[in-house]
């Protein structure tokens, strides 16, 4: 059952009321999410979990504003995301949010200290080379910062992107499946380092997860069937 809320801006560091996302196909109309209402507050941690083509990666992006509810609101860092245009959105994630995804994203012509460096330069930081060699070292590959993606493994990819996503120390962090392409031992390491950062930051950590272990670890749990909140617990 849908948890209902009415989203007060700035109480919050996410908060989504009443949210659904249909598609047109081939075979008619799909919904994909249908009225999901949650809030998640100002350093929690939160894990979306369920089924393959439940809706977890859809709502990933809607809460990101990476797309458009078709019906529904959502709050993001105090503010209403159907009040931004684009660009006002895209300004919103570079300033305030990091993501961390399942395969990676780094930029295979640029060295892990470049990826690292890249939102900072996007927002015109002098400081962007000290700044991501501190967090490369943070995640214990200050080694390796001149390394391609290529050089490395898949663990230290992920810690790249990790750092990348932390370098700016960014309010909400958004987390994709960040161990799916990962051994056990090796996205236990990653996952370690992901709840150290969190605490360290005081981030709020919204990640999708099929990893029981890794979901475990969060403050709360979302559940969701066919695109509808089957279970919200707490740890």
């Amino acid at each position: 059952m849908s948890e209902e809320i009415a989203i007060e801006i700035g109480n919050e560091a996410i908060g989504a009321d009443k949210v659904s996302k249909t598609v047109d196909g081939p075979d008619g109309r799909l919904t994909i999410l249908e009225d999901v209402s949650f809030r998640v507050a100002r350093g929690d941690s939160l894990a979306i979990v369920g089924a393959s083509g439940s809706g977890k990666t859809t709502l990933l992006g809607l809460l990101a504003g990476l797309d458009r509810p078709s019906a529904g609101s959502i709050v993001l860092a105090g503010e209403k995301l159907d009040a931004l245009d684009e660009e006002a959105r895209a300004h919103l994630r570079r300033r305030r949010v990091g993501f961390v995804f399942q395969n990676f994203h780094l930029l295979p012509a640029l060295n892990a200290e470049e990826n690292v460096m890249l939102p900072l330069e996007l927002d015109g930081r002098a400081d962007a080379r000290e700044r991501a060699g501190d967090a490369l070292a943070r995640v214990g590959l200050a080694a390796r910062r001149h390394h391609y993606p290529a050089q490395l493994s898949g663990g230290e990819q992920q810690r790249v992107a990790l750092a990348r996503a932390f370098v700016h120390a960014p309010e909400i962090l958004f987390a994709d499946e960040p161990t799916g392409n990962l051994d056990q031992r090796t996205g236990a390491v990653v996952g370690d380092l992901l709840f150290a950062l969190n605490r360290e930051h005081g981030t709020t950590l919204v990640l999708v997860t099929h990893d029981a272990n890794l979901a475990a670890r969060c403050a709360r749990r979302l559940g969701l069937i066919a695109g509808r909140i089957a279970d919200a617990a707490t740890a």
